[in-house]
């Protein structure tokens, strides 16, 4: 391919990426009270699937819940999705969550993500950055607990963890590698 080809397929998917990041952040901002609906929802599935989730949960300096986060792709992708940072069972900010990728890939579908701050000084750089980048200023270890299993704090030792749900349970084989996470106001 000519440099010319290739610079119009990069600027048309920076196009597609930014519009379509627009359109779905302006469609689908929830209010505060709905986002710490969503949270609440997203928080009891956790504890009612996942074995020991109650008791890890309390181990937690915070947890970042994301009910719905979008993700729609042909060939360029995208996700947005908004959520709570609660600490101590409460809320004390509110978070979007944007990623964009290209390659083979097309359809949609929604997933609920909840990241757990493990370390108080993990919550603190990010609580403190101004748009926290997976990969880029901290990394996140994706939990993946098959049926039978108990999620344990003493046996987790990162200091950032992430459970990824869809409408059928607990993901495998996901990443949130170049994920930014932004605060914004509700």
């Amino acid at each position: 391919m000519t440099r010319k080809i290739i610079a119009t397929i990069v600027f048309t998917a920076c196009f597609f990426i930014i519009s379509g990041s627009f359109f779905i952040q302006n469609s689908i901002a929830g209010t505060a009270g709905e986002i710490d609906a969503g949270a609440d929802a997203a928080l009891d599935e956790f504890k009612q699937n996942i074995k020991g989730g109650d008791e890890f949960l309390q181990t937690a300096k915070g947890v970042l819940v994301f009910r719905r986060v979008y993700e729609a792709g042909l060939l360029i992708g995208g996700e947005y999705g908004e959520g709570a940072l609660r600490i101590n069972g409460k809320t004390v900010d509110y978070y979007n969550l944007i990623a964009g990728s290209i390659g083979f890939q097309i359809g949609a579908q929604a997933k609920t993500i909840i990241l757990v701050f493990m370390q108080e000084q993990a919550l603190t750089d990010f609580r403190t950055s101004s748009g926290w980048k997976v990969g880029a200023d901290g990394s996140v270890a994706l939990i993946t607990i098959g049926r039978g299993e108990i999620v344990d704090s003493t046996t987790i030792k990162d200091s950032i963890v992430a459970f990824v749900f869809d409408n059928k349970g607990l993901m495998f084989n996901i990443s949130l590698e170049g994920a930014k996470f932004s605060k914004i106001q509700r």
